[in-house]
Parts: C-alpha cells; structure tokens; sequence
C-alpha cells in the first residue's frame, strides 16, 4: 500500500541527475528501489485498481517506467531518467496516440494530468475540423477548463497559426498536441498517502475531456 514518497526520493532523484553514471548508481541501487521504484509502483498500481473498477467500460493498463534509457537514444545524456511515471493508457500498439493518464516525479516536483504522447498533424487537424464544425461539443470543455485553476495547456503552440477560432476555443485551436497539466512543486501531499485520492479526483475531473479526446481518435478509423 502506498504511503507516500520521502525526502529520500528527492535526494535520489537529484543525485542521480548530477551523477548519471553506472558506479553512483550500482552504489546508491538500494535506495532507488527502496524509496523511488517502490513507492512509484504501490502508487500506480493503487490508483490504476481503484480508477479501473470506477471505469470498467475503459480497457485501461498501468504502465511504470524504467529508470534506464534506451541506449540507442542516449543522444550524449547519461544511461539513467531522473524523472519517473506512470500511465494509465489503452493497449495496443498505437496507444500514444490515445488520450493518456499520467503521473510523474522528477527532483524538483511533480505533475499529471492527461495528453497524448505522440499528437500526430493528421490528428490536430481532425481537432481543428471537429471544433470548426460542430464547436457545441467543445465550448462546455472549454469553458469549464477556463473557469478551473488545477490545469493548464501544457502543449506547444504553432508558429504559424492554422486559423481562428471563438473564444475561448482559440486558445486550444493552434496547439501542437493535446496536454492539461497540474504542474506542483515538492510538498507534504508528495509524502502523504492523500496523492492517492488527489490523483483519483484530478483523474474524474479530466474524464469529460479524456472521452472527447477518445471521440476524436477514433474518428476515421
């Protein structure tokens, strides 16, 4: 059962960033399993048990990351993460293109929210189309997302522009991605079992927009 992480984790986290190499991280490997590894994994499994017996109609799995990257893709950083998550998302292969729940710790804070990993143009575009051409389904979202202050848009916009739209739909119309994020700075919520049902609440409050993600997905497939 998750108890809360410690300041434990965030001494790691921060040692593993400024020492990113094999021999401090074989000589600290017990105090990443005891106070990160294992608190993030009690953690997604707790949140994924209680979020997918809420949402059985949702084909959901847990996914926790590794602490080691992919040494193809080192790209002159050292071999280990020194931020972590964990998502709730559906199978198959195409997942990252799917509205996805997350969570993630790294040495100075944490966040979650809800996103899509890899928001391809053709599915922007299809965002673009369904708010131009039926904006009814979008203003309530919108509208309710402006009036919140847990969230914000997290996601890049264009440069150039690919048209207008009403407020306050113009503020999600150029984004490069779909991405609400409630960005916090360490805190005693961190430490506490309460991350639990915090994420559980901030989980709910996304569903409307996690469906209407979902509904612009799966168009055209």
């Amino acid at each position: 059962m998750f108890q809360g992480f410690s300041q434990q984790t965030n001494d790691f986290l921060w040692g593993i960033r400024f020492n990113n190499e094999r021999s401090w991280f074989e000589a600290h490997k017990q105090e990443y399993l005891d106070y990160v590894q294992s608190p993030l994994r009690q953690l997604a499994q707790e949140v994924y048990a209680r979020f997918s017996a809420a949402h059985e109609e949702l084909p959901l799995m847990v996914r926790v990351s590794r602490i080691y990257r992919d040494a193809r893709r080192l790209y002159g950083r050292g071999p280990y993460k020194s931020h972590l998550w964990f998502s709730l998302r559906m199978s198959g292969e195409n997942w990252a293109e799917q509205p996805v729940f997350w969570f993630e710790i790294y040495p100075a804070g944490y966040a979650y929210g809800l996103g899509i990993y890899e928001a391809r143009p053709a599915l922007m575009a299809k965002f673009r189309k369904a708010m131009d051409e039926h904006p009814e389904d979008m203003l309530p979202l919108a509208n309710a997302f402006q009036r919140q202050t847990r969230f914000r848009l997290g996601a890049e916009e264009y440069k150039r522009p690919k048209g207008t739209a009403q407020p306050p739909l113009d503020q999600w119309y150029n984004r490069k991605s779909l991405d609400l994020t409630c960005d916090r700075e360490i805190d005693d919520l961190l430490y506490s079992r309460a991350l639990v049902d915090e994420l559980l609440q901030a989980y709910e409050a996304l569903m409307p927009y996690y469906r209407y993600f979902s509904k612009i997905c799966s168009q055209g497939e």
